[in-house]
């Protein structure tokens, strides 16, 4: 059964960036658009398995820190060789400030 999981206040991610956020042993990236919208995909890179929130935000794309290939982050599109698998993503709302994750 779906649980929502308190992520982050909503604060802590600037606009147009992303964070890490661990839960269990999984790891997840949390993204602030420009759009001020939030959104959430699996932390990992599909390639190789590297921390996404290391990589560049630039509009909806997440850019690995090291291959530089791209996702778009809203639906985890692989939109950039080398990575070809897509990212999982996860519903996001936000409560009274907070971020709160479905997984």
């Amino acid at each position: 059964m779906p649980t929502w999981i308190d992520a982050c206040a909503a604060d802590d991610i600037d606009e147009e960036d992303v964070i890490r956020f661990d839960f269990d042993d999984r790891t997840f990236a949390i993204y602030r658009s420009p759009d001020d919208e939030y959104f959430c995909t699996d932390g990992l890179c599909t390639h190789e398995k590297v921390h996404l929130a290391d990589g560049l935000v630039m509009d909806h794309t997440i850019e690995c820190p090291k291959h530089n290939g791209q996702f778009d982050y809203r639906n985890g599109e692989a939109m950039r060789a080398p990575v070809c698998v897509n990212l999982a993503t996860y519903p996001v709302k936000l409560e009274s400030g907070r971020v709160f994750i479905e997984i």
